[in-house]
This record gives structure tokens, sequence and C-alpha cells, in this order.
């Protein structure tokens, strides 16, 4: 709300997104707990989808308020101003909703239960908060009329009227300091990003347990009483089952005990369980280390290829292997093993969109490569805190533990869905702006000096939201918080404020290439208003043309 206020300077304008927000947020609450009747729903998902649904929600209704905003000071009456921002910032926040949307269904392709529900979840919050962007939002700048700007600017334009718009300030100082040195700039940009990623190479997926507790939670303090009292396995012992049939699977099961007593980083082993009529065996293996420990998933694997099997041979036994670890360790095996397929197709469905929004090659690969970007400093800096322990007790969240399995699948969905609407934001005024103009200097620096300050101020929006959760006292809630936070503030305080326009005012007119073969063939999806796609239609092709020439002559 400070934020807010401080870029209004109107408290009516100042509450409209945040009203605008929660009526979404609270609609598509009672969705959800309806939606758990029809369908597994993962405890988390409400929250989640709160999460993200107040992030975007907010961010969607400040851009159509400070578009609304800027009509009003152009002279325009409050419904035409209304009128006019849903019909240019209102398409783009359809637009973006939609492709994270997409990158939230794409979660679908897993096909892991607890996962849909969570999906369709968040997507339903989005969906409701975008609905109430471009529906209920209108209808409220026209309920508090010319309000919508300050006492100051109201009495400014009575008095001298509408003032034509020059960029100052130091929006229009900083995109000029970019457009001279882009080489610079775009460098710096790479390298902080690089080191924020750094380290998701060391990323170790596990499920935590009450050891990472606070350590004032009396659960915390159990797990550490047993831990010290009887070694850190005994948190997590391994389980063995097999079906047994008959005296020589005894043996061979009797002798696999003794192997495993040998075996280096078991503790303990209990002695053989039978049931009642000697079908089925089980034993518990107590390892030598926690359960989070890679040491324990390094055992797990050897009793699995080396010791079991060596123990299996000449009988009918079929031992398997459980437990809490191995039950981790198997579930972050199949998240894994899907991962490449669910990245490649959020980022391929979200670069065809870009592709039909914007007739460009060059926009979506750039769009892919700074949301990836924006992941890996993301999931860096949770392995940092999380994984590595630097300041998690200080914040409250517990001692140092794997990342949840899950947890890529949705961040990525996620991430790539957030990082997607600052893209769709300001390169949406650039291309409005090339359009008009077919400059991509100027087409850059008119975007960037446009969109900057309000894509800032709804990134502290957005951050502060996201930062908030993290005081809920739920692990996994504060993983998605922390992450959520880091990909926002990286992606529009590094990567479209910094690295976006360095590459774009590098790549000149080839920003905007695309051959004209595939131009005929592409459907038309419009985010900039008629008028102007109308007006640039006859100019464009031969822009395109000329870019595709100058491409033509600079290839080998």
């Amino acid at each position: 709300a400070v934020v807010l206020l401080l870029a209004f300077g109107s408290l009516a304008a100042a509450a409209l997104p945040i009203a605008t927000a929660l009526i979404g947020v609270g609609t598509a609450y009672a969705g959800i707990v309806l939606l758990g009747h029809a369908m597994t729903v993962a405890d988390f998902a409400p929250m989640l989808g709160m999460l993200v649904g107040l992030g975007v929600g907010i961010d969607y209704a400040l851009f159509i308020v400070t578009r609304h905003r800027k009509g009003l000071k152009q002279g325009r009456s409050v419904p035409e101003a209304a009128e006019r921002a849903v019909a240019t910032t209102g398409r783009a926040v359809v637009f973006a909703g939609a492709t994270v949307c997409i990158a939230l269904l794409g979660m679908l392709i897993l096909r892991l239960g607890f996962l849909n529900g969570v999906a369709i979840a968040a997507s339903v919050t989005v969906l409701l908060t975008v609905a109430a962007s471009v529906t209920l939002l209108p209808a409220l700048l026209s309920f508090i009329g010319p309000r919508a700007l300050s006492r100051r600017e109201r009495r400014r334009l009575a008095e001298h009227g509408p003032a034509p718009e020059v960029p100052t300030g130091l929006a229009a100082r900083w995109a000029a300091f970019v457009e001279r040195h882009p080489k610079l700039l775009g460098g710096l940009a790479l390298g902080l990003v690089t080191v924020l990623a750094l380290p998701t190479l060391s990323l170790h997926l596990g499920t935590s347990d009450q050891g990472n507790n606070p350590r004032s939670s009396t659960t915390r303090q159990a797990y550490d009483l047993l831990a010290d009292g009887f070694g850190p396995g005994v948190n997590g012992p391994l389980t063995l089952v097999t079906p047994v049939d008959g005296s020589h699977d005894k043996a061979a099961l009797a002798h696999l005990a003794s192997e495993l007593r040998g075996t280096d980083g078991v503790a303990d082993v209990s002695p053989v369980t039978y049931n009642a009529d000697d079908s089925a065996a089980h034993l518990t293996v107590v390892p030598d280390s926690a359960p989070q420990s890679e040491q324990t998933s390094a055992l797990v694997d050897r009793l699995r290829t080396d010791v079991v099997p060596g123990a299996e041979a000449g009988s009918t036994l079929d031992v398997q292997v459980g437990g809490v670890t191995a039950s981790y360790d198997d579930f972050a095996e199949v998240i894994i093993g899907k991962l490449p397929l669910f990245v490649g197709v959020v980022v391929g469905l979200g670069c065809l969109l870009l592709l039909l929004a914007f007739r460009s090659i060059g926009i979506p690969l750039k769009a892919a490569a700074m949301n990836v970007a924006a992941v890996a400093a993301a999931f860096g800096v949770v392995v940092a805190i999380f994984q590595w322990g630097w300041g998690s007790e200080l914040l409250g969240l517990g001692r140092s533990g794997p990342v949840e399995p899950f947890l890529p699948v949705i961040m990525v969905s996620v991430l790539f869905g957030l990082s997607m609407d600052y893209q769709v934001f300001l390169v949406s005024r650039m291309y409005e702006e090339w359009l008009e103009t077919g400059d991509n200097r100027r087409a850059v620096r008119v975007g960037l000096t446009e969109t900057s300050r309000v894509i800032n101020s709804a990134a502290v929006i957005m951050i502060s939201v996201f930062l908030a959760f993290v005081l809920s006292g739920d692990r996994v809630i504060a993983m998605f918080g922390i992450a959520l936070a880091v990909a926002v503030a990286v992606d529009a305080f590094v990567l479209r404020t910094l690295l976006v326009p360095a590459l774009m005012h590098l790549l000149g007119g080839a920003n905007w290439w695309l051959p004209r073969w595939l131009d005929r063939r592409l459907p038309r999806i419009s985010i900039e208003p008629p008028e102007c796609r109308a007006a640039a239609d006859a100019k464009i092709p031969e822009q395109r043309a000329a870019t595709g020439e100058a491409l033509s002559e600079a290839a080998p």
C-alpha cells in the first residue's frame, strides 16, 4: 500500500490494485475449496494460489491504473481513459495471464496426481485475478473518477490543461545510459546472474522432516534427542521387505542380514521378522547418517545395486528397499526424469505465444533465455539459504536440508509465468513504438523509459508479498516465497532494466526480424491497439525486408 501511495499520490488509486487482487484471490480461494471436493488438492495449494494471485493481481491492476492515469493526464475523460487503458494495457494483462496459466498447467504433463490439483488451483487463481483486472477494475476506475490523480495533478490539469509528455527523470536518464553503454551493462548483468545461479550446481533434492524445524519447536527437540541418543539414522531407518518361500530363502535372508551388518554406512540391523505363515519377512536397517544426508542416499543405492542382488542370488527372494530416504530418492528421480520434458513444453509454448504476438524470432528466444536466467538465480539463492543453511536459522526456517523434490517443477512453472509478465509489458511498449516509428533505438529507449518505473514499482510490491509468506513458519511455503521474490527481483531490476534493453540495442533491427514465409503462415494475435496495428501494416513489411537484407549481407 505504501509503494502504491508513493507511486500514485492518490489514496483512491492506491487502494484499487489491492482491492481488485483481494477480490480475485478471495473468489479463487472459494473455488479451490470446491475443487477439493472433486479432485485431490495438496494442502499447500491454497496458500500457493494466494501467494501467486496476490502478486500478479496487484501487478496487473497496477499496470492498468497507471495507463488510466496517463490517459487522464492527456486530457481524456474518465470513461475514455478507462476504455483506452483496457484496450491497450488490458490486452497485455490478458496475454500475460494466459502465459502464466499455460506455464502452470504445464505441470499436468508430468502425470503426478497431487501436482494436478496444484496446477489447476493456481491457474484458477490467476484466471480470476485477470478477470477482475479487466472487468471489475475499469468499473472502479469510473467510480472514483478523477480522484485517480492526486490533488496536485488534478489542479495542474485544470490550470494548464494536458501537458505534452516529455521523457524526464531517472527513468529517461537510465534508458539513455543503457543506450550508450549496452556492452558494459549487459556484461555486468550477466555476471551478477551467473554468480547468483552458481549454487544451483550443487542442488540436492530431498524432503525435509522434523530435523529442519526451528530449534524452539518440540518436534525438532525430540528429533535431536533421538539423534544424540541413538545416532542420526534412527530418525530415518530403511526397511527391507521380501516374499519368502522355504528354508533356502530363510537361509539367504539370514546371510543378507549378516552382510548388512558389515556394510559401510550401516549402524544397526534388526533381526529378521516373519509374518504368521512365514511367506514374507522384513528387517530394519539403521544408517549411521541422517535421513537427508547424501551418505544415506548413497547407502540406498549401494544396497539396491550391490548388497541385495548378491544375497538374492540362488534364491527366490525379491528384496525391496524402502524407508524415508529411499522414498524421497525415488520420488526425486521421477521428478528429475520428467523435468526436461516439462521445461521443454513450458518454454516452447511460451516462445510460441511470443512469436505470434510480436512477429519476431529474436524476442521469444531472448525471453526464454531471460526466464531460464531468472529461474537459475532463484534456485541458486534457495540452495544457499535452505540447503547450505546461509541464514536459515536467522530467518526462523530451521537448519539446512535438501530442497523439496517437487519444488523445481512448481517453481519453474510459476517463475516462467511471472518472468514472462515483465517481458510482455516491457516489449509490448517497445513493439508499439517500433510499429509507429520503425526505429529500434527509439523503441527500446521509449519502452524502457515508460515502463521501467511501473515495472519496478510492481516488482517491489510483488517482492513484498512473496517475502511476507516467509513468516508463515512453513518451510515449503518459505521456499516458494524466497524463490519467487528473488526471481522477481532479478527479473525486474537486472534482466528487464539492464540485460534485455542492452541486448536489444546490440541486435538492432534484428530484434524484429521474421522470415516472410513464416509471417504469412502464422496466425495473428495482437497485443497492441487495433489502430496502431492498422497504421503499421503498410510499413512493417518493408522494415522487416530491409532487416532481412541486412542480415543476409552480414552473413558469411
